[in-house]
């Protein structure tokens, strides 16, 4: 049978579109994350007693022990840049009129991803400090957009 001839015994194939609609859930840890990025303007880490980790985001279980995470510290705004990428194309691929710069700032054992301050790109460098901004507190919505951006700390 080639590729082309359908097996009458393979179930029935639906030739049109199908609507899914869904919603995305932080589940527990994330929830708590978020909240109080909202709340509080605060980073929460998920600490496992057990192998001395601290997950950023959080998280509810140890990925090496599964041990419950159940010890939640506050992190700080403030982390160490481990990489960083200049964006010059447009998800369309069309060119930016501006480059972006995205970086990885390290925040206890994790950290987050997110925009560098526009006016700071061409002084990025990996190593550097760089703070969490947050939008007035008035404006958040408890999400990763709730971060305005990153900003390096000069030496």
């Amino acid at each position: 049978m080639t590729l082309l001839e359908r097996d009458p015994n393979s179930p029935p194939v639906w030739r049109d579109e199908i609507q899914v609609t869904n919603r995305y859930t932080f589940g527990i840890a994330g929830e708590r994350f978020f909240r109080t990025i909202k709340e509080k303007g605060q980073i929460l880490g998920s600490r496992c007693s057990n192998c001395e980790r601290t997950y950023v985001p959080a998280a509810e279980f140890c990925e090496r022990c599964l041990d419950h995470l159940d010890e939640w510290i506050d992190v700080g705004t403030v982390g160490e840049i481990i990489t960083f990428t200049h964006l010059n194309v447009n998800y369309d691929g069309s060119p930016r009129e501006e480059t972006e710069t995205i970086a990885f700032v390290r925040l206890g054992d994790g950290g987050l991803i997110h925009r560098l301050k526009s006016s700071q790109s061409p002084e990025i460098q990996i190593g550097m400090q760089a703070k969490v901004v947050f939008k007035p507190a008035e404006e958040r919505e408890g999400s990763i957009t709730d971060i305005l951006y990153l900003e390096l700390i000069p030496d």
